[in-house]
């Protein structure tokens, strides 16, 4: 068996892994590479494995970074099966089409101001794309076996998001775990992941490698933040993933309001793909830890803005008010637009509240800038920039660690690392080599290996 790492190596963007066995060649992920330019600059080039002769692909989970290429690979002409679990396809039919909404509209936004060196900007893929490519998938359960020509394959739940699993494959008399991304045994909206099975060769992400989360309860650090933004007379802006983090900010939110913890003010949802995104996990209950009555009273507190247009009457509102939006690390949507009125103000609170992966607006904010560009203008960053630790879905080095523990692993296990700065894959092996008795390295871009 053949493993090419096509992405997911030394960023945690871009995941995808091509898996060769005899005559079968499938992907394991097919991400979009996102934050800096010469990282973006790999989606434009050509697919980097042969559509014709690639037999399926299997996705971990939906979030864009192992799934958002799947609409790229479509439009060169694949046209196999993408497996994965029910949920997974779910969340897929919505971030898909809406990641191609936004190239578009971003499109038309720089040729309109004329921004940018292309006269004419076109989108990677459009919606129209994206939703073709989802007939391309076909869905499975936890634990269930398939086939896709030499491999047996099937799906581990690995916490993390609605859906997420490892990928574990078994040929030529070999069983190789892809892990994806592992979520935390504490998670508040996740059940924690699975302990493995006996392995070959284990895929592990390493985003967390080089911290730990902190020990801050998050309920407490967010009632702090309301409370101070409220007193201010601000309004509290909260750039966010819209799968996984944005139902649980609304959770918490509507949960410290109930309970008299926060000041009862008005929240706003300003991100479709979130909107919709929440009423496919209230579908998959049995997936997660919220309750019916959980889900019902986030529902009832939080206005969802789902129009254009109701969007920008956000602009009116000049009493406290928090408004939560899409990109969770800022390269997108609408946040931008929120961002460009309300970042200048001293009184604004932008909350962030997950992993900032380099070259992106989030993490030059946590880092100090002065300023930021949005659509070709810098813009003050005088707004108070607060990090919102103990909502992230990644499992940290020693939570990681206590997993592998739990789990039925060979002594000597091979590790490869992936899906992790370089510091923070470096310090995953140093942690992982000193606390189990495994032999770990960090997987190289487009490095091969045979098992």
């Amino acid at each position: 068996m053949n493993i090419v790492f096509l992405g997911g190596t030394e960023t945690v963007t871009g995941s995808k892994f091509l898996v060769e066995s005899g005559d079968t060649r499938i992907l394991v992920d097919c991400g979009l590479f996102q934050g800096y330019k010469w990282l973006r600059e790999r989606n434009w080039q050509t697919p980097p494995v042969d559509v014709d002769k690639l037999d399926a692909v299997v996705l971990t989970h939906a979030h864009l970074d192992h799934s958002g290429y799947i609409p790229r690979l479509y439009k060169a002409g694949y046209r196999g099966p993408v497996l994965t679990h029910h949920a997974t396809r779910d969340l897929c039919s919505i971030l898909l089409p809406d990641s191609g909404h936004i190239q578009e509209e971003d499109a038309r936004f720089y040729a309109r101001h004329k921004l940018g060196k292309h006269q004419q900007p076109e989108p990677l893929y459009d919606r129209k794309t994206a939703e073709d490519a989802m007939e391309l998938f076909q869905t499975v359960e936890f634990h269930e076996q398939f086939e896709v020509g030499d491999l047996r394959i099937h799906l581990h739940p690995a916490g993390h998001i609605l859906g997420a699993a490892c990928v574990i494959i078994e040929a030529e008399g070999k069983r190789v775990c892809f892990s994806g991304d592992v979520g935390r045994p504490d998670d508040i909206m996740m059940f924690p992941p699975e302990p493995l099975p006996e392995l070959d060769l284990l895929i592990l992400e390493s985003t967390y490698g080089n911290r730990r989360h902190a020990e801050a309860d998050p309920w407490d650090q967010l009632a702090g933040i309301v409370k101070d933004t409220v007193a201010n007379g601000g309004v509290l802006l909260i750039p966010s993933f819209a799968v996984g983090r944005a139902q649980v900010l609304q959770h918490l939110l509507a949960t410290m309001m109930a309970d008299k913890r926060i000041p009862t003010v008005p929240i706003y949802l300003d991100s479709p793909m979130a909107i919709d995104v929440s009423g496919i996990y209230h579908s998959h209950a049995r997936h997660h830890r919220l309750s019916d009555s959980d889900c019902a009273r986030m529902m009832r507190a939080v206005t969802y803005t789902h129009s254009v247009e109701e969007s920008k009457a956000l602009a009116d509102i000049s009493y406290p008010h928090i408004i939560i939006a899409g990109s969770g690390m800022i390269t997108g949507g609408r946040i931008l637009h929120h961002m460009k009125r309300l970042l200048a103000n001293h009184r604004t609170t932008l909350l962030l509240t997950g992993y900032q992966a380099g070259g992106t607006r989030g993490a030059r904010l946590m880092e100090g800038v002065d300023s930021v560009k949005i659509h070709g203008e810098y813009i003050p960053a005088k707004a108070r920039v607060v990090m919102l630790d103990g909502l992230s879905g990644h499992g940290d080095c020693v939570d990681i660690a206590e997993w592998l523990k739990a789990s039925d692993l060979k002594q000597g296990l091979p590790v490869k690392l992936v899906h992790g700065e370089p510091e923070a894959a470096d310090n995953m092996r140093i942690y992982l080599q000193e606390h189990l008795d495994v032999q770990v390295d960090v997987a190289e871009y487009r490095s091969i290996l045979r098992i």
